[in-house]
C-alpha cells in the first residue's frame, strides 16, 4: 500500500515537473547544444551548413579584434565590480540604521534597480554630453574643463562603468541588508561592553559576517559584469575607435552584422569557458573563508 502510494505521488510529480522540463529542454538544452555544433561550422544563418572543424576557434585566438574586446571587458569588470561592492555595502550599512523615512530612502536607491537599460542608458548619454550635459556644467561652475565623455577613448568606457555601478548599487544594497538583518545584535552588544568603537564593530563583526553576501555578490556582478552589452550598445556602440567594444557585442556584430553563426557561437563558447573558469577560482579561493 505504502509502495503504491509512493509510486502514484512520483508519477503525479513527473506530470507536473513535464512542462517545465520539456520547456527547459526547448529553450535551454537545445539552444546550447545548437550552439556548440554550429561553432564547428561556418553557416551565414541562410546557405548550407559546412563543418569546418577547429577553425572558427583558431580564428578566434589570432582574432586582435577579439582581445581587445576580451581586453575592454575586463577593463569593465575590474572598474565596476569595487565600485559595486563599496558603495552598495556603504548604502546598506547607511539605510540599516535607525532613521525617518528609512523605506522611503531604501525605495529611491532601488528605483535604477527596475528602470529599463535604455532609459538608463539614454539619460546617461544626456548627462555626459560635452555641449548641455549636466556633468559638465558642474564641472564648469567649479572651474574644471569636462572631458569628452563618450566621445573620448579615453574615458568612454569609464562612462560606462559610472552609468553601470549606479543602476547596480541599489541591487547590492538589498542583499547586503539582507546579510546584516541577519547578524544577531548580541555581537554588538558584547562589543560595546568591551569597549569596540563602531569602526571595530565594522572590521571585526560586521564585514566577516557578510562574507557569504560578499561572496555571493561577487559571483553574480562578475558573470553580470562578463555579460555587459545594452549599455554599451546604446551609449556608445563600441566606440569611439572600438575603445567601448565588450565580447557580448563582439559576438553580436559578428552574428547579426556579418552573418558569421559559427564564429559568434566559437566565441559564445570562449565567453562561458572564461566565465566558468573565473567563477571556479573564486568558489575554490574563497571556500575557506564563507561559512
Amino acid at each position: 500500500m505504502v509502495g503504491m502510494t509512493r509510486r502514484k505521488t512520483l508519477f503525479w510529480l513527473c506530470v507536473f515537473l513535464l512542462p517545465n522540463l520539456l520547456g527547459f529542454l526547448m529553450f535551454v538544452g537545445v539552444p546550447i547544444v545548437s550552439s556548440l555544433v554550429i561553432s564547428f561550422t561556418n553557416w551565414d544563418l541562410l546557405g548550407e551548413i559546412q563543418f569546418t572543424g577547429l577553425e572558427n576557434y583558431t580564428r578566434l585566438v589570432q582574432d586582435p579584434e577579439f582581445w581587445r574586446s576580451f581586453g575592454n571587458t575586463l577593463f569593465f569588470i575590474i572598474g565596476y565590480l569595487p565600485l559595486v561592492l563599496i558603495f552598495g555595502l556603504a548604502s546598506a550599512l547607511l539605510l540599516n540604521q535607525q532613521m525617518r523615512f528609512r523605506p522611503f530612502f531604501r525605495a529611491t536607491f532601488f528605483l535604477p534597480v527596475i528602470t529599463s537599460w535604455v532609459a538608463v542608458s539614454l539619460i546617461w548619454k544626456w548627462l555626459y554630453n560635452p555641449e548641455y550635459g549636466l556633468i559638465n556644467y558642474v564641472l564648469s561652475v567649479i572651474g574644471i574643463d569636462g572631458p569628452q565623455w563618450l566621445n573620448d577613448p579615453d574615458t568612454a568606457m569609464i562612462g560606462i562603468i559610472l552609468a553601470s555601478a549606479w543602476k547596480d548599487i541599489g541591487f547590492v544594497m538589498v542583499l547586503y541588508l539582507g546579510g546584516l538583518q541577519n547578524i544577531s545584535s548580541s555581537y554588538y552588544e558584547a562589543a560595546s561592553i568591551d569597549g569596540a568603537g563602531k569602526l571595530r564593530q565594522l572590521l571585526s563583526i560586521t564585514i566577516p559576517l557578510l562574507a557569504p553576501t560578499t561572496f555571493f555578490v561577487t559571483i553574480i556582478s562578475l558573470i553580470n559584469s562578463f555579460q555587459v552589452f545594452d549599455q554599451v550598445m546604446i551609449m556608445t556602440e563600441g566606440g569611439p575607435g572600438g575603445s567601448t567594444i565588450v565580447m557580448v557585442q563582439n559576438i553580436y556584430n559578428h552574428a547579426f552584422r556579418y552573418y558569421e553563426m559559427g564564429y559568434a557561437s566559437a566565441m559564445s563558447w570562449m565567453l562561458f569557458i572564461v566565465i566558468f573558469i573565473c567563477t571556479w577560482i573564486q568558489m575554490k579561493f574563497q571556500d575557506r573563508g564563507v561559512k
